[in-house]
């Protein structure tokens, strides 16, 4: 009997002693909760895309609880949770300019001429690697093979006549059909925008007249018509600036290839 007892003891000074180990360990090692980084995570989407620039929704809400980053961060949220967000961190939301993906190509299959006839996987990066980066004679422009379609968590991306459409409602600036295009064709621009070019050749004249009839010829009209100086020409391609871009249409009414437009339409 008296085993029994002197074991029941040694058990429980046993579970005693740990427990106030573990309570102490608890104390010491305890890692502080920021209430603000809490609130600011279940208010935001929770898509996890990344479009940030940070590790999912739950780097974004320390980093804004840090204030490492805007209460406006969330490209997915907008205007509306950045809102939300500024009154749990106590600031005032600057308002800020939707964004949505933009697609620099117009070589669509009736515009555009093919070397040959892809029977391969159907991946815009698996084509990169067969000869000649593509079927497409032009080397810059959209294979269509829907890799950023795939990569889109908001369905906003499909292919139209061979080159990959963007739908501005849908689209929520995330940017993983950026990252996923291989030929990087594909930016974020303001959703406003009535001014871009819708091509990424730095062929010459000739060779983009030869390969596509929707190409930047490099012409510089449009640049010598912008009252602003908004457009410049890089390596043969015109390039708009849009934080100098007023939105006349000038550009787009000089371009013979007609390979300038909104995102909205001509």
């Amino acid at each position: 009997m008296l085993e029994i007892i002197l074991a029941a003891a040694v058990v429980g000074v046993t579970g005693i002693v740990i427990g106030l180990l573990l309570g102490f360990a608890g104390e010491k090692f305890a890692v502080e909760v920021n209430e603000k980084e809490i609130a600011v995570r279940d208010l935001l989407p929770g898509n996890n895309c990344g479009g940030c620039g940070f590790a999912g929704c739950d780097g974004l809400a320390k980093a804004i609880a840090g204030g490492e980053a805007p209460v406006s961060g969330c490209p997915v949220g907008g205007d509306a949770v950045a809102s939300r967000i500024a009154q749990v961190m106590g600031v005032e939301a600057e308002a800020t300019v939707k964004k949505t993906a933009f697609v620099k190509c117009a070589g669509t299959c009736d515009k555009t001429v093919r070397k040959y006839t892809y029977h391969g996987i159907s991946d815009c990066k698996m084509a990169m690697v067969v000869p000649g980066a593509g079927d497409k004679a032009c080397t810059y422009g959209c294979l269509g093979f829907g890799t950023c379609v795939k990569a889109c968590p908001f369905d906003a991306i499909s292919v139209v006549n061979g080159v990959a459409a963007v739908d501005t409602e849908k689209c929520r600036a995330c940017g993983k059909c950026v990252a996923a295009c291989p030929k990087g064709l594909i930016e974020l621009v303001p959703g406003d925008a009535v001014s871009l070019v819708q091509c990424s050749s730095h062929d010459s004249a000739k060779r983009v007249m030869e390969v596509c009839r929707a190409g930047c010829r490099g012409c510089t009209l449009c640049a010598k018509v912008c009252p602003e100086g908004a457009i410049t020409m890089e390596q043969g391609l015109a390039v708009i600036h849009q934080e100098k871009c007023t939105g006349c249409g000038l550009c787009r009414e000089k371009c013979p290839a007609k390979v300038i437009r909104g995102i909205k339409g001509a």
